[in-house]
């Protein structure tokens, strides 16, 4: 009886040993990456690790030792513990710190867009015509009739406030000015300015405009105008000549011709179409102007008495002219693309041939 007390003895003896010695290696673990962190894990405190073969020598300790053995073997498993997730939370901080965005560095190599040619054009001739004293002006899309027609001088019958011409908004109102619309011209914008300013007026009014149309390569449903208004004393048909053909010359080339043959607008009268010398073949004639050696690019003309009275400019006093520009179509002739409906697609191929441009 005596001989087996001493041997458990002996072996509570090698375990408080063990368990000293472990607990002097665990305070003092070390490791460089998440790999040698699993691995000091898996030998000290896996059930087969270190500190559970210890458990199964606890069996063979003596009742009146287990308080103490059990104490010390459970502060050797919280020491483990709590030394290897400090030991985590050291390698996560260190990745962070290997991860975290450098403000110092050069920027990454990120993709660039480019602006849309129908952007680089609309502001080409935005700038064409600021250099000749016109400023921007700006007005809603979506409009009411007495701003884009009613003003405009269009009859009460005129097919563009039809249904099958005009998108609109509300209608059927008895009184036809409150019907809403979308503007399918930035005239909206050219009445809203008449009525709040007195001449001189000289204003360029950029936008997008909407009409019913079907959708081809030569026409769409939603397109882009640039409209001007020039109003003040003694305005003539030779300013406005004047001006136009200094456009086409800054937009085309210097030795651009332009001819205005007569047209009909509600809201000029005179009105003209204005066509340039083909660009292209220079006026010989050549498959894009059809062999006539002319392309038509904007309407015009002096604006009519009628609109400057109903926006409350005196007519007698003061005369003016307008004109109305296609973004699109200025763009088309002037990059020669064959289809109006690329401009809408978003084609990254299309898109990328206009790069050099920007």
């Amino acid at each position: 009886m005596q001989k087996v007390f001493n041997t458990h003895q002996k072996q509570t003896k090698m375990i408080l040993q063990k368990i000293e010695q472990l607990l002097q290696e665990v305070t003092t673990l070390n490791a460089k990456d998440a790999k040698e962190i699993e691995a000091l894990r898996l030998k000290y405190l896996s059930k087969k690790g270190l500190i559970s073969a210890l458990m199964n020598d606890f069996r063979n300790v003596p009742a009146e030792q287990k308080r103490e053995v059990g104490m010390k073997i459970n502060q050797l498993k919280q020491t483990a513990t709590e030394r290897i997730n400090q030991l985590k939370e050291q390698c996560q901080m260190t990745a962070d710190e290997d991860t975290a965005l450098d403000l110092t560095r050069t920027p990454y190599p990120i993709k660039l867009g480019s602006r849309h040619p129908l952007t680089i054009v609309r502001n080409e001739i935005i700038d064409i015509f600021s250099r000749m004293g016109f400023t921007l002006a700006d007005g809603p899309e979506v409009e009411d009739d007495l701003h884009v027609f009613t003003k405009m001088n269009f009859a009460a019958d005129h097919p563009a406030r039809a249904m099958q011409d005009t998108f609109f908004v509300e209608n059927g109102n008895a009184d036809v000015t409150k019907n809403i619309l979308l503007r399918s011209h930035t005239s909206s914008v050219q009445a809203r300015v008449m009525e709040t300013s007195q001449p001189p007026i000289r204003i360029i009014c950029p936008g997008r405009v909407y009409r019913n149309e079907a959708i081809t390569a030569r026409a769409h449903c939603f397109f882009h105008q640039i409209e001007g208004l020039y109003i003040d004393k003694n305005v003539s048909f030779t300013d406005l000549k004047q001006v136009l053909l200094t456009f086409a010359r800054e937009l085309f080339g210097e030795d651009t011709k332009i001819r205005l043959r007569p047209s009909y607008f509600p809201f000029t009268e005179p009105s003209a179409e204005m066509d340039i010398s083909c660009h292209i073949c220079g006026g010989k004639g050549c498959g894009f102007c059809k062999h006539t050696g002319w392309v038509e690019i904007l309407g015009c003309g002096m604006v009519d008495p009628n609109v400057l009275e109903q926006c409350g400019i005196d007519s007698k006093l003061y005369t003016g002219y307008a004109f109305g520009i296609g973004v699109e179509c200025i763009t088309k002739r002037k990059y020669q693309v064959s289809d109006l409906r690329m401009f809408s697609e978003n084609d990254v191929r299309f898109l990328k041939e206009f790069e050099s441009a920007n």
